[in-house]
Parts: structure tokens; sequence; C-alpha cells
């Protein structure tokens, strides 16, 4: 039994940590929707939880930085009692808003809010707007309105990043200080970094939509976020208009984003996932994880850039894209920058999380991602009611399950599912995965005409256009450049 107060301190913290993970992966957590799920979710579940369990993820998880404070601890000799159950809080992330809740109790009352400082990073994310009917009475013509997602954490990390950056290329195999190793260990202190900045919880962002619309978001939550629903001008539909942060000098960050104006009433959209469905991710794998988020090149899988620009013209201009990831926020730099270079303009849908920990982001790429999902895409739902949406995903993770289970739920919004089977990927239970039972499954009450399985991108033009109505085309040459003409200054 520990006996120091530290000691004990922390002790209690990997307890409650560890049991919150036995619980979470063994589905207890996700009480608000799975009384009653479909039998393809709880299949999910069990293959999410064997993946974890065949390809190592805890042990490896255990063994990375946890939290920022952590490090904090390895530099100062220092922990606190409200640090360690707020790194749990935000470790369980949306898992159970009740222990969610409890810990942020725990860890502190409701955050004082204050103005963005100039030494704050400020992240402001592209999102969609939709149209809704001016209120009754107002005389206003503002006939659209989009959710702002705002994240504010330190400009500098409260850590000493060497280690962070350290305990990566251990478990990589770079480092060994060699020369050819420099511009990976480079990539990682860059990549590394939003998981290592603190979050500022309490701080208020003021911004401007276009030239005129001023707008004023809620302060953020214990996770750095806050998340509101605006009223905004008109505009033609397809347009992308930015919204650009009023913060003080020196304040850094993604200052500008932009809206996508998506066409009112009826029309298509596309849902995609985003990790080994649009971009090499290696989800089945931890080590995979660790490289293809920290130190390779992002990858998209070949074939889909095409198939999505030959989507983005067939749909229309004023259709919109969200993509959807399981990833914590901190990874939004690295996606939006991926998604810009190699797909059409869209949302990029992330968990409510701002993770000060490597491990934690294991734990959010293969931890409840069916229910994360669904929660989603039923948002996606409430802003988009009329549309019809191609949803777009892969085998590796729930994919087939989130998207049959949204299909039952909304009859008629999901037009067509298009499932790729991942089969560049060497890991155990791949296969099962790949099983033709697990889609029959998952896919159990959808018409067979609405979901198809694929190994390539050039399988899916086709079906999509014969869907869509339009006259076929063969697979294009493939470039992976993506033009968006519509985007403004």
């Amino acid at each position: 039994m520990a006996s120091d107060p530290k000691s004990r301190v922390a002790a209690t913290a990997e307890t409650v940590i560890a049991t919150a993970a036995d619980l979470y992966q063994k589905g207890q957590l996700y009480i608000h929707s799975h009384d009653h799920a479909h039998p393809g979710a709880a299949n999910a579940q069990r293959l999410q939880v064997e993946t974890r369990q065949q390809r190592g993820f805890s042990e490896l998880e255990a063994s990375l930085p946890g939290s920022i404070e952590a490090l904090k601890a390895q530099k100062t000799g220092i922990v606190s009692t409200s640090s360690v159950l707020s790194t749990a809080g935000r470790l369980l992330g949306k898992a159970s808003p009740r222990l969610s809740g409890i810990f942020d109790y725990l860890s502190g009352g409701t955050p004082k809010t204050r103005p963005v400082s100039d030494k704050d990073c400020v992240w402001l994310l592209d999102n969609v707007a939709y149209t809704t009917k001016p209120k009754h009475g107002t005389g206003t013509s503002t006939s659209y309105a989009a959710e702002y997602v705002v994240a504010v954490m330190s400009q500098q990390p409260n850590c000493r990043v060497v280690d962070a950056v350290s305990a990566v290329a251990e478990k990589l195999g770079l480092d060994d200080g060699s020369d050819d190793n420099v511009t990976a260990l480079q990539t990682i202190e860059e990549r590394i970094m939003p998981f290592l900045q603190e979050i500022l919880p309490g701080r208020q962002v003021r911004a401007l939509h276009g030239d005129d619309w001023r707008l004023l978001f809620s302060p953020g939550g214990r996770n750095g976020l806050s998340s509101d629903v605006r009223d905004l001008p008109d505009s033609r539909p397809g347009a992308i208009v930015p919204t650009r942060a009023q913060v003080p000098r020196g304040a850094s960050g993604l200052l500008k984003m932009h809206t996508f104006f998506s066409a009112p009433g009826a029309g298509w959209g596309v849902i995609s996932d985003i990790d080994d469905t649009i971009k090499r991710t290696q989800t089945s794998d931890p080590i995979g994880i660790l490289e293809t988020t920290f130190v390779e090149e992002p990858t998209p899988i070949k074939g889909m850039p095409e198939l999505y620009k030959h989507l983005k013209a067939a749909l229309g201009g004023g259709a919109p894209f969200f993509y959807l990831s399981a990833s914590p926020y901190n990874l939004y730099p690295f996606l939006r920058d991926f998604r810009e270079e190699h797909y059409p303009h869209g949302a990029l849908v992330l968990r409510d999380a701002t993770l000060m920990s490597v491990s934690g982001l294991l734990a959010t790429l293969t931890l409840g991602t069916q229910a994360y999902k669904v929660d989603r895409m039923s948002k996606i739902h409430g802003w988009l009611p009329a549309k019809t949406f191609i949803c777009i995903g892969d085998s590796t993770q729930s994919d087939p399950e989130s998207y049959g289970e949204i299909y039952r739920t909304f009859p008629g919004w999901v037009g067509l599912i298009l499932i790729r089977k991942v089969t560049d990927i060497a890991a155990l239970g791949m296969e099962e995965k790949n099983e033709p039972d697990r889609f029959e499954k998952a896919f159990e009450g959808v018409p067979r005409d609405k979901w198809h399985v694929f190994e390539d991108a050039d399988e899916c033009y086709a079906i999509v256009d014969k869907v869509l109505g339009v006259a076929p085309v063969s697979a294009p040459a493939k470039h992976t450049t993506v033009d968006d003409d519509n985007i403004a200054d």
C-alpha cells in the first residue's frame, strides 16, 4: 500500500482510470443508447475490444506519457489531487456524463470567464451552415445558422517537450540519436505540441463573419472548447465564407475558418469517415497509429480523392461534406491540412475532447466509436433533415454498424452506404471484420441495394452514378489535388 500522499493520489487515480477503462471496453459506460441497441452494436463493441487485446493497445498506452500532469511531475516532482482528477475526467471524455461530471466537480467549479489574451492560442473550426426559419416578429432576413466550435489553449507547453517526443520516438525505434532520425524527431515535436499545450477553460472569443457580421461565443468549458449555434446572414448556396477571430495582437492559432453554405431543402450530402477510409491511419495497430499520426506524411487512400472529386461534381456545388473522425480536437490542424490538400471542402467533426495525453489518442480512436459516430450523425440530421446522405466508411472499426443504425433510426435519410473493405493492413482480427456475416448483421433491415462493400475506389463510380441518376463515367486518371473556387478570402 502506498504510504506517501503523492503515491496514494497517483495510485487512486490509476485505479479509477483503469476501472473506468474496463467498463468502457465492456460497453457499460454508453448506457444512454445501448439498452435497446441493435445486435450489430454489440458485435462492433466486441470487435473493438478484441482488436485492442490482440494488438496490445493497453500495454502501449500504459508505457506512454499519460498526461501533461505526468510530464510536469517528472519536471517538478509535484502531483496535485485536483490535477489527477481533472486528467481522469478528460481521459474519460464523454464516455459517461455522470462520471465525467463527478471528476469536473471534484477538480473545480465552473471556469471563470476571461477574454483571450496575447499569450493564448485560438482555433476556429470550419463548419457547415444550414437553413432555418426566421424567428417570428424579429424582422430579420437571417435564414441560415451554423455550429461554431472554438478551442483555446496556451501557446507554450507546460512540460518538457523533449520528454514527450522521446517517449513516442522510443516506441517507434527512432531514439538512437542517428542523423537519419533528426527529421522524424522534428516532425514528432511539431505534431505532438497540441497535446502538450495546456487547455484554457473559460476563455471567450469574439469573431467577425464575412465583412460585418459580429459573433460572440460562449466561454469555453473545462475541456477548453465552446460550441455555439449562431444565426448567419444569407449567402449563395455553395459559398464558402470566412470568419476571423478578433483577438489581441500576439495571439496565435487558427484564427480564420470557413463556413460552407449548404443548399436549402432537399438534395444530397456526404458523411465520410477519415481514418482508413480516406486517409491511411492503421487504426487496428497502436504502433501504426503513432507512425501515421506523428511521423509519416499523411497519405490518402488510393483512388479516394478522385472519387470524392467526382462526388462533388455529381452532387452539385451546394452539397455539404462532413468528415467524421473519432480523433480528439488536438489533431484538427493536422487533419484540416490533409483535407484541404486532397478532398472537397467540408466540416471536420471530431470528439469533444482536447486531450493532454498521447495515450488518450489511442483510446479515443479505438473505444466507443460507434456510439460517438451515431450521436454526431444524429446532430447532423437535426441540421439537415431534408437531405439524403451518402455515407462512406471502412471495415477497420464500427462504420458498418454506425451507418446501419443511423439508416434504421432515420428512414430515408441515408440513400447509399459504401464500406471500404480494408485488406492492406496486416493486423490480427481483420479477417473477421471483413467477413460477409459481419456486414449482414450490421446492415440488417437495410435494403441490399443501399449498401455496398468495395476494395477499390474505382468500383464505386457505377454505384454512385446509378443512385444519383447521372450518366455513368469511368474512373478518372489519378491525381489528388482538389481546387475549390468557392472559398472566399
